[in-house]
Formats: C-alpha cells, sequence, structure tokens
C-alpha cells in the first residue's frame, strides 16, 4: 500500500493548482462580474470612468536663430556665380560645387577665390571628384581618408591568417 499512498500523493501534488480556492483572483473577478447586467455573456450597462490627461508642455525648446544643417549643390555658369556661394558659405550652408558647365580657366579662378574666401571663413576644403568640390563652414567638420590610408587598413586588416 505504500506504493499507493505514493502515487496518490504525486497525483495530489500535480493537481492541487487546479482546485478551486476561494482566495483566488477568479473568485474577485466573479464577485466584479455581478455588478453588471448582462446577456448571453456581454455587459449591457458598463460604467467606466474617464480621466482626462493634462497636456504637458515640451520640455526642448528650439533655438530661434537655428536653421539646421543646409547643403547647397551649385552648378556654376560663370566666375560671377562665386559671390553668392561665398554668401552661402558665410551663411554656414556646406556647399557642393560642380564645374562641369566651365572650361578649366574659369574653373580655377573659382576655385582658387573660394579656396580664399572659405580659408577666410575659417571653414574647410576638399575635392571629391573630378571637378566637384566641397566647401563646408566653420561648424562643419569635414574629414576623408586618403589613399595612403586606405592601402594600410587594407594591407592591416586583409594578412592571410597563420
Amino acid at each position: 500500500m505504500a506504493v499507493a499512498d505514493k502515487f496518490k500523493s504525486i497525483i495530489d501534488f500535480l493537481t492541487s493548482g487546479f482546485n478551486d480556492r476561494e482566495d483566488s483572483i477568479y473568485g474577485e473577478m466573479m464577485d466584479e462580474a455581478d455588478e453588471y447586467p448582462v446577456q448571453d455573456n456581454l455587459a449591457l450597462n458598463p460604467s467606466f470612468t474617464q480621466s482626462e490627461q493634462k497636456s504637458q508642455s515640451p520640455k526642448v525648446v528650439t533655438h530661434p536663430n537655428y536653421r539646421g544643417y543646409e547643403v547647397m549643390v551649385c552648378e556654376p555658369r560663370s566666375y560671377e556665380d562665386s559671390i553668392s556661394i561665398v554668401k552661402h558659405l558665410k551663411d554656414r550652408k556646406t556647399v557642393v560645387l560642380n564645374l562641369h558647365l566651365l572650361d578649366r580657366e574659369q574653373a580655377l579662378r573659382i576655385v582658387d577665390f573660394l579656396c580664399g574666401a572659405t580659408h577666410a571663413l575659417s571653414g574647410s576644403q576638399q575635392k571629391i571628384g573630378d571637378s566637384v568640390f566641397i566647401f563646408t563652414p566653420v561648424n562643419v567638420a569635414l574629414s576623408a581618408e586618403s589613399q595612403k590610408s586606405k592601402f594600410l587598413r587594407d594591407a592591416l586588416w586583409n594578412q592571410p591568417q597563420a
């Protein structure tokens, strides 16, 4: 009989979680269900309350002079267009300059003039393609990876594993 008592105690232990308890949450829910009239398991007149949420003002405000970063793509047709490009730089806008519409002499004059203006405004400049340049104001950092550093990086990381 000891074996039968062991099986009975194991089965009682396993099924004890399924027994009805009076302190269970289901009993509380059944008590609350009696508050509402129901028909076909649907509440007819549920009572609920709606609380108003107070709208909070945003804690982040924008600076009145902040216009964001702006990039201007310019394709000048003559040397006189370089004056408007310098105005963009003075307004702290990044300028991408595409000189494919100009002959070599005028393109060199414009690049020299804009390099001087950018230097005077403490900005930076970089050639990024064939007859394409970028000029940035002082508030924009310009960094580029040189061919030599690319070669050294690739040589370092692409070494055969021993």
